[in-house]
C-alpha cells in the first residue's frame, strides 16, 4: 500500500522531530529524510511531498493526514506511536536475561511465532518472563520449545569481562547477541515474517551503529519498549533466555559450593567476600560481571 500527499512547512519540521531516530542513511539531495516505522517507509521529499510505502500505511500516515488538514489532534497524540497489532502475526522476536545480574552470563533468544501457535502458546501461559515464577518457567519452557523455532547464544562472564571496555559496553555486547541470533533464525524460517521485534533497550540508530563492524546484519527490525507484553515471540524469547540463564546460575552455585544471590544488591558483597576468600580473585573473574559497582571493594 502506498499512500502519498503534500504537507506545509509546520508539519515538515514535526515529522522532522519526530521521525530523526528512526532515519535511513540515504544520499538523494530531494529528499529530507527517509525512516521506517513498523514495516511503513516513510520518504519526505524537500517539496514538501511525503510518501507511506508499506502494510500498515493507512495507519501510519493517517495522524499526519489528520494534522495537515487541521482535523482535530492533539500534541499528546501526535508524540504516541501508533498502535500496532504486534499480537496476531508472523513474528520473530528477541529478548535478553542476565544483564542486571552480577553472577551468572548474559543470555540472548530469539523465537519465530507462527499465527497459528498463538493459541496454543497463551494456553500454557506464555508472558513476560518477570511475571512468571522460575519454577513456572522451568514447566513452560519444554513445552514452548516442542512447537517453535529459536536460537541462543551465551556471553559468559569470562568473555564479557575480557571485552567490556569504554569502546565496548553492556548496550553493544547485547546488540551484537541480538543481532547474531535473530540472523541465524531469521535464514532458517521458510515462511512469510510480518515483524522482526526487538525489546528496546536503545534507539535504532544506536543500535545499528553498535554493528559497525558485522558482516552480516538483521535489517527491517522493529524496536518497541516492553514488548514482551505486545509479541509473543518476543514474550517466548524472554522466558527461554531465562531457562537458560538459571541452568547456568545452578551450574555456577554446585561447582563453587556458594549460594549466591540473583540480581546486583547489596546482599551480594557477603558472597562476594567468601569467593575471594575461597577461591582468588580469578575465580570472581570468571563468574561476576566485574564492572558492576559491587566489584569495587574487592578487584
Amino acid at each position: 500500500m502506498t499512500i502519498t500527499f503534500k504537507v506545509s512547512e509546520k508539519t515538515k519540521n514535526k515529522m522532522i522531530e519526530y521521525y530523526k531516530d528512526l532515519k535511513k542513511e540515504v544520499k538523494v539531495d530531494y529528499y529530507l529524510f527517509q525512516a521506517k516505522e513498523n514495516k511503513v517507509t516513510i520518504t519526505l521529499y524537500k517539496s514538501g511531498k511525503v510518501v507511506f510505502q508499506g502494510r500498515n500505511s493507512d495507519i501510519i500516515s493517517n495522524k499526519w493526514y489528520m494534522l495537515e488538514n487541521n482535523i482535530s489532534i492533539t500534541d499528546s497524540l501526535l508524540s504516541q506511536k501508533e498502535e500496532i497489532d504486534y499480537m496476531n502475526c508472523n513474528s520473530i522476536g528477541s529478548d535478553e536475561a542476565g544483564c542486571g545480574d552480577y553472577f551468572g552470563p548474559i543470555v540472548v533468544t530469539a523465537t519465530y511465532v507462527k499465527k497459528e501457535d498463538i493459541p496454543y502458546l497463551k494456553s500454557i501461559n506464555v508472558k513476560d518472563s518477570k511475571k512468571l515464577s522460575d519454577l513456572e518457567i522451568v514447566k513452560i519452557v519444554p513445552k514452548i520449545i516442542n512447537v517453535i523455532k529459536y536460537k541462543s547464544t551465551i556471553c559468559y562472564n569470562k568473555d564479557y569481562n575480557d571485552i567490556y571496555n569504554k569502546n565496548i559496553n553492556m548496550n553493544k555486547i547485547k546488540a551484537m547477541m541480538h543481532n547474531q541470533v535473530l540472523y541465524e533464525l531469521n535464514k532458517e524460517v521458510n515462511d512469510v515474517v510480518d515483524y522482526i521485534i526487538v525489546d528496546k533497550f536503545v534507539n535504532s540508530n544506536k543500535y545499528y551503529e553498535y554493528l559497525n563492524d558485522n558482516k552480516f546484519i538483521q535489517k527491517d527490525i522493529t524496536f518497541i519498549a516492553k514488548a514482551e507484553d505486545k509479541n509473543l515471540a518476543v514474550a517466548c524469547s524472554s522466558i527461554i533466555s531465562r531457562y537458560i540463564f538459571l541452568k547456568e546460575f545452578n551450574s555456577i552455585e554446585k561447582e563453587i559450593g556458594i549460594n549466591i544471590p540473583k540480581g546486583a544488591n547489596k546482599d551480594i558483597t557477603k558472597s562476594i567476600n567468601e569467593i575471594v576468600n575461597k577461591f582468588g580473585k580469578n575465580k570472581l573473574k570468571e563468574i561476576a560481571k566485574i564492572n558492576f559497582r559491587n566489584s569495587k571493594k574487592r578487584m
